[in-house]
């Protein structure tokens, strides 16, 4: 490790650890040894932790292979205060944002082992507090826009996008020059009309109920369900794209050689297992520009709602039953 021992740093930290159970409020908070961070990995000292649906659904185990002892939690932003072998000295001391891997220890710790490709700088006028609650969300939206080839002016729908991905995806595809429809429900639609929607549509689409409004869209991002995906994709034009963030269709939804519709699938924990170096930089470049934007106003974060480290797990509960509208963010200190 660069920089001496972690001598200057406590012998422990806090940790909210997994136990085996899908239920966030068995989740335990625990004392665990500091360790050094790995060869390519940073130490980051968390600030502000932030919450997302990914970090109730794995509770379960199906989606991981846990041992009891985990610290789950992906987001999170604060400052590099130890380097592994092989990272740059440049990076102790720096103020950043990170999505993590699922596979290793999470963010749900006053301190956090990061890959140091993970890292995204923050600009100076950037808090921790707006900075944690940006990568999963926005990081989500910007890969699955860019699964669309750009044209200008042309249709496209989000559906679900009264969440936190549409909340990026309704701004991305404005200024990329998409002609952006929103479904969402009605409660969304002036938000979604002052981030850049043209219209907004009543959504999402009842249980077992089709898309009936014709096929007037050159895409539609699905961000509600493998199902809603499927019934969704009849408002698609021929040669158009449809792409799933929550599951992916479980069949090509037209025939062969008929529409000739385009699928596609958006998952960041593609890039933890399978992404090389350069995935990544262009990855945490995109993540910097989103930053950079938000720091400037060009980019609209989530109205965020704020609790305690020791209120961690409960605030996961309020999360996984809807309990409140907003980004929910942990401040550690």
């Amino acid at each position: 490790m660069h920089n001496g021992s972690l001598s200057s740093l406590p012998a422990h930290y806090r940790a909210w650890r997994w136990q085996g159970s899908a239920e966030p409020q068995e989740l335990a908070l625990e004392l665990v040894p500091l360790q050094p961070p790995a060869a390519d990995e940073v130490l980051v000292r968390n600030a502000v932790i932030g919450l997302n649906p990914v970090d109730w659904k794995v509770l379960g185990g199906g989606l991981v292979d846990w041992q009891p002892g985990h610290i789950p939690g992906v987001d999170g932003a604060g400052e590099v205060v130890a380097l592994g072998e092989g990272v740059p000295a440049e990076w102790l001391g720096r103020r950043v944002a990170y999505h993590t891997s699922l596979h290793g220890h999470g963010s749900f710790a006053e301190y956090t082992p990061v890959a140091a490709r993970a890292l995204m700088r923050l600009p100076d006028t950037l808090d921790f507090e707006v900075a944690a609650s940006i990568p999963c969300p926005a990081l989500t939206a910007w890969l699955a826009i860019e699964k669309v080839p750009m044209q200008t002016g042309q249709p496209l729908l989000v559906s679900g996008a009264g969440g936190a991905v549409g909340q990026y995806l309704v701004q991305l595809a404005s200024t990329r020059g998409f002609a952006v429809s929103a479904m969402a429900h009605a409660r969304h639609h002036e938000r979604l009309r002052a981030l850049g929607a043209g219209e907004c549509l009543a959504g999402p689409l009842a249980d077992g109920h089709a898309w009936d409004g014709g096929r007037l869209f050159h895409a539609v991002i699905d961000t509600v369900s493998s199902s809603h995906a499927e019934r969704i994709a009849e408002a698609l034009r021929a040669n158009g794209h449809l792409v799933c963030i929550q599951d992916r269709v479980p069949g090509w939804p037209c025939p062969p050689f008929g529409l000739t519709l385009s699928i596609h699938e958006v998952a960041l924990g593609a890039l933890h297992v399978h992404g090389d170096d350069t995935a990544w930089q262009h990855l945490t470049a995109a993540g910097e520009r989103l930053l950079g934007e938000i720091a400037e106003g060009r980019l609209h974060a989530e109205v965020r709602l704020v609790r305690g480290f020791d209120e961690l797990a409960q605030l996961l509960e309020d999360l996984r039953h809807r309990n409140f509208s907003g980004k929910a963010l942990v401040q550690i200190r």
